[in-house]
């Protein structure tokens, strides 16, 4: 399974953690930056780390930044994009069973190191329920981005 992995200055350190447990434990990643502290914008990463979720070149994303707000608002701004901001393993577990989420969002300034890579396999080990009432909500939100992104 390939994970999408991006963040600002903010979510470096994290990122890199994330990223090193993903290939630690058979994960396959693709990196989209940041790659330094340096003061950079999140929606630049946040984008090209959506679209290759949304293209089918990555099956999840992860994403870091201070905390994980703005990154996640610039990765729902991509067609076919769910991406939750989750601070503990129980948001993780539920936005998979209910909503399908394809990327999680994460505080670097919020969120320990050990938490989140716990959220993290929480999130990638949890599958969508299938059932209907959630797929039908998916389908709804589906459609609110049908009407509003060209």
């Amino acid at each position: 399974m390939k994970i999408a992995l991006a963040c600002d200055h903010g979510g470096l350190a994290l990122k890199n953690a994330v990223c090193d447990w993903l290939n630690k434990n058979g994960y396959e990643t693709l990196d989209f930056g940041t790659d330094t502290f340096a003061s950079c914008d999140y929606p630049d990463f946040a984008r090209k780390a959506a679209e290759a979720v949304a293209e089918g070149k990555c099956t999840f994303g992860v994403l870091v930044c201070t905390t994980g707000i703005g990154i996640s608002i610039a990765a729902n701004k991509v067609r076919g994009i769910r991406c939750a901001l989750c601070s503990e393993p129980l948001s993780a577990k539920m936005t998979r069973l209910h909503n399908d989420a394809n990327m999680l969002a994460l505080g670097g300034g919020m969120t320990g190191v050990n938490l989140a890579l716990e959220i993290v396999r929480t999130f990638l080990e949890t599958s969508f329920s299938g059932e209907e009432k959630h797929a039908r909500r998916i389908a709804k939100i589906a459609a609110i981005e049908d009407e509003n992104l060209n």
